[in-house]
């Protein structure tokens, strides 16, 4: 069966909602048994529930991965509930922001803190169990933002999104030889709780303009790459990050897309 993590030990944070839920339900549908991290506990439960009634076998871990001992109380959790790690998913992140020019020293921290120390903090603590266990795969959901594209207000999360696409290529580097693999995935616009949260229908029908796909993505886009990516079948991929926004950040200006537009505009009455 392609990508079957029947057996596999997962832990995946911040999937109390969102993108991280869609990446804890379509692993627990492959057969993963799956530690859900999330530090408000009723959201995560909500996921726990959802993954038990489709057959799933899930548990929750209510913290906040923003400190070291919140990070090794998750994976020790795992550990005592399961007997061991075989995919470590960081996928919670902190979107504290504002201009440069006004930065926040405390609100900084907190970013750095949750998206980027803690790619640190969780591949220590499981390194160890994947040693035992022969192998395994380190996941980093990242973004376009940073990364490939710039957003105003953004500095803290686009740097913690650099650093980890950093972090991904170097550790990965140093790791193949043991059979662990690190890579990640760049979400861009993906229509989420959080989105919503940002937009109205109106202002998300603005952003679905500058989408070449024509329409904003669902957490299982990524949830499915990252299935993937976790996979036995994905052993010689690392060091990677791969691009999911419908091909938003491939235009060199939305100029381009309104041409096409227009291009799509005359076949239609032709």
């Amino acid at each position: 069966m392609f990508a079957d993590l029947t057996n596999k030990i997962a832990i995946v944070t911040g999937s109390g909602q969102g993108i991280g839920a869609g990446i804890a339900r379509v692993f627990a549908a492959a057969g993963a048994k799956v530690m859900v991290v999330n530090r408000t506990p009723e959201n995560g439960q909500r996921t726990v529930d959802e993954i038990r009634a489709a057959g799933g076998e899930a548990e929750l871990c209510g913290v906040d991965i923003g400190s070291v001992e919140s990070v090794s109380k998750a994976v020790s959790d795992t550990v005592d509930q399961w007997g061991g790690v075989d995919i470590m998913l960081h996928n919670a992140a902190s979107f504290l922001g504002g201009p440069v020019a006004e930065y926040s020293e405390e609100d900084l921290e907190t970013v750095l803190s949750v998206n980027l120390k803690a790619c640190f903090r969780f591949s220590k603590a499981v390194i160890p169990h994947f040693r035992q266990r022969g192998g395994g795969r380190l996941l980093f959901t990242s973004s376009v933002t940073g990364p490939r594209v710039a957003m105003p207000g953004t500095s803290y999360y686009a740097a913690s999104k650099g650093g980890m696409n950093a972090f991904i290529r170097t550790a990965a580097l140093e790791l193949a030889h043991e059979n662990i693999t690190v890579n990640g995935v760049e979400p861009g616009y993906i229509r989420t709780a959080a989105m919503e949260l940002l937009a109205d229908e109106e202002g998300l029908a603005q952003m679905t303009k500058y989408i070449p796909a024509g329409f904003m993505g669902a957490p299982e886009d990524i949830a499915y790459c990252m299935l993937y990516l976790a996979s036995d079948e994905a052993r010689y991929i690392t060091g990677q990050t791969i691009c999911i926004d419908g091909g938003s950040t491939l235009p060199e200006s939305p100029v381009f897309l309104e041409e096409m537009e227009g291009i799509k505009d005359l076949q239609g009455s032709s």
